[in-house]
């Protein structure tokens, strides 16, 4: 993943954000969208671009896009980074490859605690019954 190459394919849109800001709201565009074409991307290997489409498939539009969007300040750079920042972590963590789970057995004390914890158990509930039936 090439992150400068990346930052460069990003596409910004500023769009007028609603919230709190008086008058200010209504003559400045503070609300920022990113728009990152996935399949077109030269930051992107191939292998990185199947991680990311099937990780992020939810997430993508049709054409393939991942679209974020930000209003949370009144500065339309601080939102800038805010989503420049949120798109570099969605997109580590599609890319993060899980190690696979290691089966185990449970050991012989584990079963012996679970056997002798049922057994209270059981006695305890023995006891409230009745002893006339």
């Amino acid at each position: 993943m090439n992150v400068e190459l990346l930052l460069k394919e990003l596409q910004f849109k500023m769009l007028r954000s609603s919230g709190a800001g008086g008058q200010h709201v209504n003559k400045t565009s503070s609300k920022v969208e990113l728009f990152f074409d996935i399949e077109n991307s030269s930051g992107l290997n191939s292998n990185e671009k199947e991680f990311a489409l099937s990780n992020l498939a939810s997430r993508l539009t049709k054409d393939g896009g991942l679209v974020l969007k930000c209003s949370e300040t009144r500065s339309q750079h601080k939102n800038k980074e805010l989503v420049i920042n949120r798109f570099l972590n969605i997109l580590q963590e599609a890319l993060k490859v899980e190690k696979p789970r290691k089966r185990t057995k449970p050991s012989k004390s584990s079963k012996m605690k679970r056997l002798k914890r049922k057994k209270m158990n059981s006695d305890k509930k023995k006891l409230r019954k009745d002893p006339l039936k």
